[in-house]
């Protein structure tokens, strides 16, 4: 196999795309099952409509094919089973997250250039509560009875993200809840010593000891990144000040020796059979770089004595040294998805060369294209991917399904991956809800 080829990007990617389609389930459908095979008499969970798991999920792997080719009949009939099924549920749903829930709606829709998303943000307000959206996630024992979740996929900056691109949309009173979540956010910051902090479940909620996840997903990286979006679009001054102080006080946290830039995954870290530092788009550099991407399209001249954009060649930098796509030892890079995996660290190099440029980026992407290339499992005409867990005694999972940790999310990637690899210089690009900025 020659390296970066796109019609092998191209093939792999339709194979997998395929593979998840025939995993789709009509019976009360659409709806997908978070693993293959399942059993014939299984039912949807209850994230079925979700962007992490469910069909939410497909919608932004349909988004990609788009621009790769045209929808076949079957692929516009799922389109809009997918884009029903979201909008019949949001009158009465109460899960406001970019996980799962109205702001996953949001993304969604848009990405299906479809009707909806005004409904989810109406939604989203009638929910809101003066310090938040209420939330089922978590709870007892390490957390008191409705607690309130401050984070990117769980909380309230997930929701300031979807409201925000819901309003680049156009959609009515999506700046009215921009507006609210950006003021419960700027409400619950925590004076640190070298800046702001937050906590991904504010202090007055907690039971047991003090626990944090501070890269995006669930942490600091993700909730300063929101603020730094917002205040660039609403006008904002105060929120991109306190973005900037939050990156100022995560500088502190980080180990920058080798020009790089890691931040624990926990802290504090307590589970020594887990990695220290991962290099993912959840808790590692990959996604932290999308905060100095943030912080640089609001403008921010420079954190902690260094311009953001340098930040986030740090950043970068780290993850490209890791030693990824490589398994390096049991437990090290045992993913290959969206969320913790190889699939999102390519995205956001590809985001990277796309906007500065840089041929470093571009070649690590392709590296990784192909490394998923290299994992693919075939099975006749399709593909799929196994993710490892070395701690059990059949390391190899089943094969997931949907966007963040399955070939969905995969097939997007490699669907990119071919376009850019055919067109440098005017591949067409997605831009998404959690990613957009990162691109300009």
């Amino acid at each position: 196999m020659a390296e970066h080829d796109p019609q092998v990007y191209r093939a792999v990617a339709e194979a997998a795309w395929g593979w998840v389609r025939a995993q789709v389930r009509w019976d009360d459908g659409p709806w997908i099952p978070a693993s293959a095979p399942a059993a014939a008499d299984a039912t949807p969970a209850a994230d079925r409509d979700g962007l992490h798991s469910g069909t939410a999920g497909l919608a932004h792997v349909l988004a990609e094919v788009r621009l790769s080719r045209p929808w076949s009949a079957d692929e516009e009939r799922l389109a809009g089973a997918v884009a029903e099924r979201i909008r019949r549920g949001i009158p009465t749903a109460t899960d406001a997250t970019f996980f799962d829930g109205l702001t996953s709606a949001v993304g969604a829709l848009t990405a299906l250039g479809v009707e909806g998303s005004e409904d989810a943000v109406a939604r989203l307000t009638a929910l809101a509560e003066p310090d938040g959206w209420p939330q089922q996630l978590i709870g007892a024992p390490r957390y008191a009875p409705d607690a309130r979740v401050h984070d990117l996929t769980l909380g309230t900056a997930g929701v300031l993200l979807g409201a925000l691109w819901a309003r680049r949309a156009g959609a009515a009173g999506a700046e009215e809840l921009a507006e609210h979540a950006a003021d419960v956010l700027l409400a619950e910051a925590q004076p640190a010593p070298d800046g702001l902090n937050w906590t991904w479940v504010p202090e007055r909620y907690r039971i047991g000891d003090p626990f944090e996840m501070p890269n995006l997903s669930h942490g600091l990286a993700g909730i300063a990144t929101a603020l730094a979006v917002a205040g660039s679009e609403l006008g904002r001054p105060d929120l991109v000040a306190a973005a900037r102080l939050g990156a100022q006080h995560l500088v502190g946290l980080a180990d920058r020796s080798g020009g790089g830039f890691v931040v624990q995954s926990s802290l504090p870290h307590t589970n020594p059979d887990r990695d220290l530092v991962t290099y993912t788009w959840c808790h590692g550099p990959t996604g932290t770089s999308l905060l100095f991407a943030a912080l640089d399209h609001a403008e921010v001249p420079e954190v902690a004595g260094a311009a953001p954009d340098d930040w986030l060649r740090r950043c970068l930098h780290s993850v490209r040294t890791s030693g990824l796509p490589e398994r390096l030892h049991p437990g090290f890079w045992d993913n290959d998805g969206q969320c913790c995996g190889t699939a999102g660290v390519g995205e956001v190099f590809l985001h990277s060369w796309q906007r500065s440029g840089e041929a470093g980026d571009l070649e690590f992407a392709l590296d990784l294209a192909d490394g998923l290339v290299e994992r693919a499992v075939r099975e006749g005409p399709h593909a799929y991917w196994r993710f490892v867990e070395h701690r059990a005694e059949v390391p190899l999972l089943p094969p997931g399904v949907g966007w963040m940790q399955g070939a969905a999310g995969i097939a997007a990637f490699l669907f990119r991956a071919a376009r850019v690899t055919e067109n440098p210089p005017g591949a067409a690009v997605l831009a998404r809800m959690d990613t957009w900025w990162a691109l300009a």
